[in-house]
């Protein structure tokens, strides 16, 4: 008598090949994708902020390289711990190995519900809006019809054409949708670099913009004060440099990762940093500081004085591209967290599947952008952003802590790049995030309740998955 058993289906299964993703993006690639997700609309808007609070022409510069390299700091210990996990979560998987499911969980309903849904929302509108500067058919006061308090423009409809568009390419493959993120990112670069320098050759600015005369000098004979501004002005500086932990995200698909995320990260920090210091410079040229405090939308500001009215509204397709750009960077990448969390069997169960032909995770993109698309409806996605602002500032500064539990925890995991400046520079990124988020607390007590809220309605939903991801006990 034959005593073999026959292999069970789900045996089976496990035999057949596993659809994986693709190691497609390089290192080149890999600095536009961070690069390309950083550089948004903040850079266009975010003048105003700093030169409220710090008006010296030499503070209001060195606060852009102070955030960079503040931001370097956290880089460093997120690129240790890169090249220990390589693979697509980034920060998901490492708050799940430093601290366990819940609060990597959590991370990623953030990510979902709001942080990058909400981010894909509001650039495609922003990309939209702007676009409609140029093309009024495009525009947002054009009202295409209203229902229970939710209006709807032409510019929401082309914001919608966006998602779709952004969407559906990278479902067809990562090849495509890093091509798309690639071309958007060049041309978003040579417009910003014409822009510096055709100011700087043609326009017309003044070199005494840039000297402290009319400027209030008494801010530096008050550390306590001068402290006090820098800390305001960072707010908005932070908000500029946000995205960096993008390439994270994409590492499963990334080649050579554990050598090209750390590189990448750097890299693409002080490219960043560098582009900053360049817009920021044109603006000091144009405009006196007191002129580019009372601006909202500094690059129109500028454009207009260095050149004319007319160019200012062709510069909105410049900021248009660039929305679009940052906007194809958070589709490409954030599907990649929802991903992981699927896998682990703590999110939508369709979500952990890889297209079989296309390799990427088809499921987790359309479900992202359905949602993206919900948020652009609602028009409540700026709102929301900014309750969770500081639970992702929070987030960075565990993750950070997390390097050196696992330093602890795991010292026999290998690691490639090991964090320059350790245990310094982390411990700083640490002091300054914790101290960024406790003022945060105390200074917007309200926002901060909300948007811890938001985070803990994921509580139920964790319990659920994990529930229903427990095998039923075989007799």
């Amino acid at each position: 008598m034959d005593t073999t058993l026959a292999p069970s289906s789900s045996e089976t299964q496990d035999a057949r090949p596993q659809v994986t993703l693709v190691r497609g993006l390089g290192l080149l690639d890999s600095i536009l994708l961070l690069v390309s997700g950083i550089i948004g609309s903040s850079i266009f808007l975010t003048a105003k902020d700093i030169a409220g609070p710090l008006p010296q022409p030499m503070l209001f510069l060195g606060v852009w390289v102070l955030g960079g390299v503040i931001s370097l700091f956290g880089c460093v210990a997120f690129a240790e711990l890169g090249s220990m996990f390589p693979e697509s979560g980034g920060q998901y998987v490492y708050l799940r190995e430093a601290y366990g499911d819940l609060v990597a969980f959590l991370y990623g309903w953030m990510l979902f519900a709001v942080a990058n849904g909400g981010s894909i929302a509001a650039l495609a509108v922003a990309a939209a809006a702007y676009t409609g500067q140029v093309f009024p058919v495009v525009g947002q006061e054009h009202v295409v019809f209203s229902l229970l308090g939710i209006t709807i423009s032409r510019a929401h409809l082309f914001g919608l054409l966006l998602i779709a568009i952004l969407t559906w390419v990278n479902v067809v493959g990562l090849r495509w949708g890093a091509l798309l993120q690639n071309v958007s990112t060049w041309t978003k670069f040579a417009a910003m670099a014409g822009f510096v320098f055709l100011g700087l050759a043609f326009g017309r600015g003044d070199w005494s913009h840039f000297s402290a005369h009319g400027a209030s000098l008494t801010m530096g004979l008050h550390p306590a004060r001068l402290i006090s501004a820098m800390g305001v002005a960072l707010i908005a500086v932070f908000w500029a440099y946000d995205g960096w932990v993008y390439i994270t995200w994409v590492a499963g698909e990334v080649k050579e990762p554990r050598r090209n995320v750390p590189r990448a990260m750097v890299l693409g920090v002080i490219a960043v940093g560098a582009i900053y210091l360049a817009m920021n410079l044109i603006y000091l040229y144009a405009l006196p500081l007191s002129e580019i405090a009372k601006h909202e939308t500094i690059a129109h500001a500028a454009a207009a004085a260095l050149f004319s009215p007319r160019a200012a509204v062709w510069l909105s397709l410049m900021i248009a591209v660039s929305c679009f750009s940052a906007a194809a960077t958070c589709t490409l990448s954030g599907a990649r967290v929802y991903l992981a969390m699927a896998q682990d069997g703590v999110f939508f169960k369709r979500m952990a599947v890889i297209h079989p032909k296309w390799r990427t995770p088809a499921f987790s993109l359309i479900g992202q952008g359905i949602w993206a698309a919900v948020l652009t409806v609602s028009g409540r996605y700026d709102q929301l952003y900014t309750y969770v602002i500081y639970g992702m500032v929070l987030s960075y500064t565990l993750t950070v802590i997390g390097m050196f539990l696992l330093r602890w925890k795991r010292p026999e995991i290998p690691r490639p790049y090991r964090c320059t400046g350790y245990p310094w520079l982390p411990a700083i990124y640490v002091l300054v995030g914790a101290a960024w988020t406790l003022n945060t607390i105390i200074t917007r007590p309200g926002e901060a309740f909300w948007g811890t809220a938001i985070v803990l309605v994921g509580v139920p939903g964790y319990l659920y998955w994990k529930r229903t991801k427990r095998p039923s006990s075989v007799s």
